[in-house]
């Protein structure tokens, strides 16, 4: 479930931004009045729009987005990649770029990425999904992270310490259940137990921040059978049975997830960073935390969209031109962080307009610390509502726990290793 927004840009007046050296432009000769099209999911619209108004107000050349929506996207890039006729940027879901990486869709980067002079304080996760057998094919374009959203109000009233989240999965645990006791509509947390991509989201760090693994290095092999794995589930399950959780959250597939957080009756749960503006629109004074293991450590599920240039453009000086200057100070700070996106470069944490929420500092630097999974065969794997994942989830929250994990971990398996 990777749906998150980001708050609609305006068109950036011209000069308001000021090109420099420190962006990795291409020169100025690649900057020649070519129009480019750039095609994104409707998810990662307004930032990819965002982007390119800025980029055209300042250059000669200029970016035209369009929207698909999320669920035709993969259909629309199959078709226009059969074609021949690749939009000359695209962006996608980045679990989607092993993917689009093997399948040759976008053109090889990586001596124009080792010559950028932010290459290494981009989100390496990003990165490392854009790769493929060495060579390099997207970089990171929208981040999405997942954390602790926890009601300050709620906590107050259950004799917590607003200013005191947890630091471990086992104290998330007992803070939960801490609010659960206030009784009435109140509930301790709550997740999206029938949503295969939420668990991955809100799950998986936890299992990362005990030193566990999901899948093996090259994607092909399945590992939600692991300890970790097994610890995760049962503390949630036992939530669930125990009544902390709303009762909701065995259904919830993803649509009503932020609706029940917005409701005010939930002491904490796992979700995505992006929503805590919206969540704080609502009246809800929120704190944030990073995604803890049992005994401790943190980590975060870095999700959003990759973008790279079609590889069947005959543009790719002019793309490029765009695309290294995503990577700008200019760009990730007067476009991202200014519009309370997350910025896609680790130097960027602390800038001048996260700093005045410690809770946004927060959140920008568990950019180098979390992890974006790398299989070729992700979304039918895991993404898809008849996923063996998804089946997986249901029998180790609701169902035969002892068997699920195991049997869930052949089936992932095989349908990694598919074709």
């Amino acid at each position: 479930m990777r749906t998150r927004g980001f708050r609609a840009v305006s068109a950036v007046a011209a000069g308001v931004l000021v090109l420099a050296a420190c962006g990795g432009q291409e020169p100025e000769a690649a900057d020649d009045g070519a129009v480019l099209t750039l095609w994104t999911r409707a998810a990662t619209e307004s930032v990819s729009k965002a982007y390119a108004d800025a980029y055209n107000a300042t250059h000669r050349n200029k970016v035209e987005v369009t929207a698909y929506p999320n669920e035709e996207y993969p259909a629309k890039l199959a078709s226009a990649a059969g074609a021949k006729s690749l939009p000359d940027l695209f962006a996608a879901d980045v679990v989607f770029a092993p993917q689009y990486a093997s399948q040759g869709l976008w053109a090889d980067v990586t001596d124009r990425l080792a010559a950028l002079p932010v290459k290494d304080r981009l989100a390496p996760s990003h990165l490392g999904a854009g790769t493929w057998e060495g060579a390099n094919y997207a970089l990171p374009h929208t981040i999405d992270l997942s954390v602790l959203l926890y009601n300050k109000d709620l906590y107050a009233k259950a004799g917590l310490d607003p200013e005191q989240p947890p630091r471990t999965l086992r104290e998330f645990a007992d803070h939960a259940r801490a609010v659960d006791r206030l009784g009435g509509d109140v509930n301790g947390t709550y997740f999206g137990g029938n949503c295969g991509g939420c668990v991955e989201f809100t799950l998986w760090p936890s299992v990362w921040a005990a030193n566990g693994d999901v899948l093996d290095p090259e994607g092909e092999e399945a590992r939600v059978d692991s300890p970790e794995m097994a610890d995760v589930f049962a503390l949630y399950r036992s939530l669930y049975e125990e009544g902390v959780a709303a009762p909701a959250s065995k259904d919830e597939a993803g649509p009503t997830w932020l609706g029940a957080l917005q409701s005010g009756n939930v002491g904490i749960a796992p979700a995505p960073s992006v929503w805590l503006d919206a969540l704080e629109q609502q009246g809800l004074e929120l704190g944030v935390a990073p995604i803890s293991g049992l005994a401790g450590g943190e980590s975060t599920f870095v999700g959003g969209d990759a973008l790279g240039i079609g590889a069947t453009t005959e543009k790719v000086e002019q793309a490029w031109d765009f695309l290294s200057w995503t990577t700008s100070d200019e760009a990730q700070v007067e476009v991202v962080a200014k519009n309370k996106g997350v910025p896609t470069r680790t130097d960027l944490a602390d800038n001048k307009y996260s700093a005045a929420d410690p809770r946004t500092v927060l959140i920008n630097g568990l950019v180098a610390k979390g992890r974006t999974p790398y299989a070729r065969n992700f979304n039918v794997s895991f993404n898809d509502p008849q996923s063996p994942w998804l089946q997986t989830v249901r029998g180790a929250l609701f169902g035969d726990a002892g068997r699920a994990l195991a049997d869930g971990n052949t089936a992932i398996t095989k349908s990694l290793q598919q074709g």
